[in-house]
C-alpha cells in the first residue's frame, strides 16, 4: 500500500515534533536548569558562544524558521544581538522565552498541511520550502543543542545522564 501525500506529511510531522519537543528541548533545559549566570555568560575565548548567545539563537532561529515563516509575520529578528548579548538574562530567563517561542512553534506545526511544507518561502535570505524550513530548525536545534550539552558538561563536570537507557555496546536496555 503507498503512502499519500497527507501521510508523509504527518509521519514527518510527527518525527519533527518528537524530536524537537520530546527529545532536544527537555534534555535542553536539564543542561541549562542547574547553571549559574556566569556559567550561562561564560565563553572560552571571544570567537566563541556562550549558553547564553545559544539560546537567544535558538529562539531567533525557530522564531524566523517556523513562527514568522508560517504565519507570514514580518521578520524582526536581529541575529547578530544573539551573539552580542554578554549577560542580562538567568537561566530561567532565557528558558523561559525559549519555551514560549517552542509553544508558538509547535501550534504552527501541528496545523501544518501538505500543501504548506511544499509551499516555497524566503527565509534569511534563502529560498526554502516549508519542509525544507521545518527540517532546518529541527536539525539547528539539535546542533547547537549538542553544544549547549558540551558546555554544561565541561562546567559542571556532570555526566547528564541522558542515554543511560543504552548498555555497553550502544544498544537500548
Amino acid at each position: 500500500m503507498a503512502t499519500t501525500g497527507t501521510e508523509l506529511a504527518s509521519l514527518f510531522l510527527t518525527s519533527s515534533r518528537n524530536t524537537l519537543f520530546n527529545e532536544h528541548w527537555p534534555r535542553l533545559k536539564a543542561c541549562v536548569e542547574p547553571l549559574t549566570v556566569d556559567q550561562i555568560w561564560w565563553r572560552p575565548n571571544e570567537a566563541s558562544n556562550s549558553v547564553g548567545n545559544l539560546i537567544l539563537h535558538l529562539n531567533g532561529n525557530v522564531t524566523q524558521w517556523i513562527v514568522s515563516s508560517f504565519n507570514r509575520d514580518e521578520d524582526k529578528r536581529e541575529r547578530p544581538a544573539e551573539f552580542s548579548a554578554v549577560g542580562g538574562l538567568t537561566a530561567t530567563e532565557l528558558l523561559e522565552r525559549l519555551g514560549v517561542t517552542l509553544n508558538e512553534a509547535a501550534k504552527v506545526l501541528d496545523r501544518l498541511t501538505v500543501d504548506e511544507l511544499l509551499a516555497p518561502y524566503e527565509i534569511q535570505g534563502y529560498k526554502a520550502r516549508g519542509l525544507d524550513a521545518v527540517y532546518h530548525a529541527v536539525d539547528h536545534f539539535g546542533l547547537h543543542f549538542g553544544q549547549i550539552e558540551y558546555i554544561a558538561k565541561i562546567l559542571t563536570g556532570k555526566d547528564l545522564g541522558f542515554y543511560k537507557e543504552l548498555d555497553k555496546t550502544g544498544r537500548a536496555s
